[in-house]
């Protein structure tokens, strides 16, 4: 069976195609942001290409293009920002709704947009973000020492991540720390001012490829993931795969029996840091109830469900 893999978000579909049975053959037609790129290449790429199946990632001009070409079955896999912003758009709105009646399964990677999928596709359900236990699996905690690690894992997004918070509540942690993040997001600059406002030594750090990742996870005492929108993303999966403990919020409507943060208040997110920072005892608890969530995500353990989509839409 060959399966035709169109675009890509936080590297879900290079992890999918990397555990995929050797019986599938797969064809990832990548792009750019570049104008040309996203427009005329990849409809070229999209036009030409053959497959069993065809699996789209983000609701946007790739599906919308696979879809004019007649190219089915297709799997539209929303990611989050298409459904929960996009949709609503004037300009791209209508693009995703289109998709969304039209594409054969729709798989969504947050709970939180599954009730809007549903809307217009009743084929849609929740596909939790896989990750490579490949390269990210637990090492164990650092040894204790006096000038903790904490790694702020989330692009700066104010709006969507809530790095912005995160930083104005490091401000007020009496215990020393040394802090890293790296330097991405559309509010990377402003991160950048706030933190000289706030006083913090914040080493903001290159962009690093997605398999060197887990040595950002593994050198730190504690992960600051998202205290945004209240949904789970990639960097806080990985983060406890590798055995950190992770501060990160989610709405409790959506995600049940997750050992993360129900409250978005300043105050718990305030006394969960301090807590992982001064209790050796805490962090190794966290650390327990993480990694045996995190399973759910695991990509070998969402392979068989994932296989069998794609022979059940190939065999219609």
């Amino acid at each position: 069976m060959k399966i035709v893999m169109v675009n890509d978000c936080a590297h879900v579909g290079e992890t999918l195609i990397k555990y995929l049975p050797e019986e599938f053959k797969v064809l990832h037609l990548k792009r750019s942001r570049s104008f040309f790129d996203k427009t005329f290449r990849i409809a070229w790429k999209i036009l030409r290409s053959k497959g069993d199946v065809y699996h789209v990632h983000y609701l946007l001009q790739d599906c919308y293009l696979t879809l004019k070409f007649g190219k089915h079955p297709i799997i539209g896999h929303a990611h989050g920002s298409d459904l929960r912003d996009t949709i609503h758009s004037r300009k791209w709105g209508w693009i995703v709704k289109y998709n969304l009646r039209n594409c054969d399964k729709i798989l969504v990677a947050q709970p939180t947009i599954l009730e809007t999928a549903k809307e217009y596709n009743e084929t849609a359900e929740y596909f939790p973000i896989p990750y490579d236990p490949k390269l990210f699996y637990p090492k164990p905690l650092p040894k204790e020492r006096k000038v903790k690690r904490i790694f702020l894992a989330s692009k700066h997004d104010f709006k969507i991540k809530g790095t912005d918070k995160f930083l104005y509540l490091l401000a007020k942690v009496d215990v020393p720390f040394e802090l890293k993040t790296i330097s991405y997001g559309k509010d990377v600059e402003r991160a950048r001012m706030l933190s000289r406002k706030l006083g913090l030594n914040v080493k903001f750090i290159d962009s690093v490829p997605h398999e060197k990742m887990n040595e950002l996870y593994w050198e730190a005492d504690l992960v600051l993931g998202s205290f945004g929108v209240g949904q789970l993303d990639t960097v806080a999966i990985e983060a406890m795969a590798c055995g950190r403990p992770v501060v990160h919020y989610v709405n409790p409507e959506y995600y049940k029996n997750v050992p993360l943060l129900y409250e978005n208040t300043v105050e718990a997110v305030m006394e969960q840091i301090e807590a992982f920072i001064t209790d050796k005892k805490k962090r190794k608890q966290a650390v327990k109830k993480q990694l045996e969530y995190v399973k759910l995500h695991n990509v070998k353990n969402l392979m068989p469900k994932l296989v069998k989509m794609y022979e059940n839409l190939a065999g219609d």
